[in-house]
């Protein structure tokens, strides 16, 4: 039996900032790819590199990853911006799986490359 969840769970907070013109993607299994148009919306705008966090970092998280390096993307793991079922699940993928398909940075490494206008 799946656990209750609050109303409004599955919404995108204001907080975020959504424009109109923003694409929403609705993920149908871990990965993001699997069944979504994602592929094909980031193709149509030339993007090559995706700064990835989620939850969980050992199942969302690495299915999505592991389908955008097989789709030849560059990849950014913002290592404090996910988390897992455990401290031992994350830290695998952290420190395992990651940096075998991208690279593993902080929130604060990520903010200051772009500032610094780097990819």
């Amino acid at each position: 039996m799946a656990a209750a969840r609050e109303s409004g769970w599955d919404e995108i907070s204001p907080a975020l900032g959504r424009e109109p013109r923003d694409i929403v993607i609705t993920k149908n299994q871990w990965g993001a790819f699997y069944g979504t148009a994602l592929d094909l919306q980031l193709r149509r705008r030339r993007i090559k590199t995706i700064v990835i966090g989620g939850i969980a970092t050992n199942f969302g998280v690495e299915s999505t990853s592991r389908d955008a390096f097989e789709h030849g993307y560059a990849l950014v793991f913002v290592e404090d911006a996910m988390a897992g079922l455990s401290e031992g699940a994350h830290a695998f993928s952290i420190s395992t799986i990651f940096p075998r398909i991208g690279r593993v940075r902080s929130t604060d490494q990520v903010l200051a490359a772009l500032a610094n206008g780097k990819r």
